[in-house]
């Protein structure tokens, strides 16, 4: 058993694949190519955007819409303390400054309170600058995104919707990435849309602001690639990278439905032992990871181990406790619900392929690890 198999996956649709990618090797634009526009067009009329924007990677993502928000140093970027160090590190590479914000204990996603308390307590301080919310649309269910943009709005923010697990997810009848300014999304093989590498897209509905980040996309061009009128990066997205996302965007609505099944399955077998995810009821989450707790967390899966299941902790040790962010002055007790959850979530199996039987066999050692 897998944790997550592609391989199911590209058996389906391998000969589609390759038609796609044998197009891209006859016409040599391997960069830029037609089918990155095809891409945009189409995911960005999925998610409701005018404008989408083909990227290398969810992080470069995340760093060229804050440059194109002049993010510096003195800024302060409010984001969760619990997810994957990508969200945060972005900030600290412009010189700018997280500030993390405790997680809501049900769906572990910002907590909009403590977000609220955070931007007060550094307007009170008066040492960094409130300038933009990175909220996370973690495991695949979307943010509050509604009361998040009225708190940004409040104190004058930016918001930059952290998509990157959420692509296809619904939030009150709207598709992520577009619940916000801007969004990003990352397409990192294991991600519910993910291509053969890494790639990424940024939405938004703000010509200046795609003209902006287009420019910032290769080295900061004007008119040409040799009139560089600001201070960009290398961050496109392959030609060959697109060609395989779509075919794969031609099946995703299905594979949504298939991850939904197996979700539905895992917590009808899980319910009564361990704490199994709350999805919102305005929400539709894309199960980018299927995360469950237990107090003895560590034992259990050792257990499962032994029977060959293979088993991942999304996040073993929140951002506010990481070596990286050490001269931030956190400490343990900070973010009590972050820490919490850290000690005792893991993930199990989940993509859209995983059969009742493998399912079973999860279920069934997860159940006698705990002796139920």
């Amino acid at each position: 058993m897998q944790f997550i198999d592609l391989e199911k996956q590209q058996k389906r649709i391998r000969d589609k694949i390759d038609q796609n990618i044998k197009k891209v090797l006859d016409h040599g634009k391997y960069i830029n190519g037609p089918e990155m526009a095809e891409l945009e067009n189409r995911l960005a009329d999925y998610c409701g955007t005018k404008y989408a924007i083909g990227c290398s990677n969810g992080t470069e993502a995340l760093l060229m819409a804050l440059m194109a928000y002049d993010i510096g140093p003195g800024d302060a970027i409010f984001s969760t303390a619990f997810t994957f160090i990508a969200t945060s590190e972005v900030a600290r590479i412009l010189k700018a400054t997280p500030v993390f914000v405790d997680i809501d204990k049900t769906t572990y996603n910002i907590d909009s309170n403590g977000l609220e308390d955070a931007i007060k307590k550094v307007i009170k301080d008066g040492k960094l600058k409130p300038r933009c919310v990175i909220p996370v649309d973690l495991f695949g269910q979307c943010a509050d995104m509604d009361e998040i943009n009225k708190i940004a709005d409040k104190y004058e923010l930016m918001v930059i919707e952290d998509a990157a697990q959420s692509f296809g997810a619904e939030y009150k009848g709207r598709k992520a990435c577009s619940l916000a300014h801007v969004a990003t999304t990352s397409f990192f093989p294991a991600k519910p849309l993910g291509c053969y590498g890494d790639g990424g897209m940024i939405f938004t509905n703000d010509k200046s602001m795609y003209e902006t980040i287009v420019s910032i996309r290769i080295h900061g061009k004007g008119t040409d690639k040799y009139d560089n009128i600001r201070i960009g990066l290398n961050g496109r997205l392959d030609t060959i990278q697109a060609a395989i996302l779509l075919a794969k965007f031609d099946i995703f609505e299905e594979e949504i439905a298939l991850r939904q099944a197996v979700a539905d399955y895992y917590s009808r077998g899980l319910s009564d032992c361990v704490t199994i995810p709350v999805i919102r009821d305005y929400n539709r989450s894309v199960w980018a990871q299927y995360c469950v707790r237990h107090p003895e967390r560590d034992r259990i899966m050792g257990e499962m181990k032994k029977d060959g299941i293979p088993i991942m902790i999304y996040y073993p040790k929140p951002l506010h406790l990481q070596g990286a962010f050490g001269d931030l002055g956190y400490s343990i007790g900070d973010f009590p619900v972050s820490e919490a959850v850290s000690n005792d979530i893991f993930a199990l199996p989940m993509y859209p392929y995983l059969g009742k039987e493998e399912q079973d066999m999860v279920i069934s050692s997860l159940r006698k690890a705990i002796g139920k």
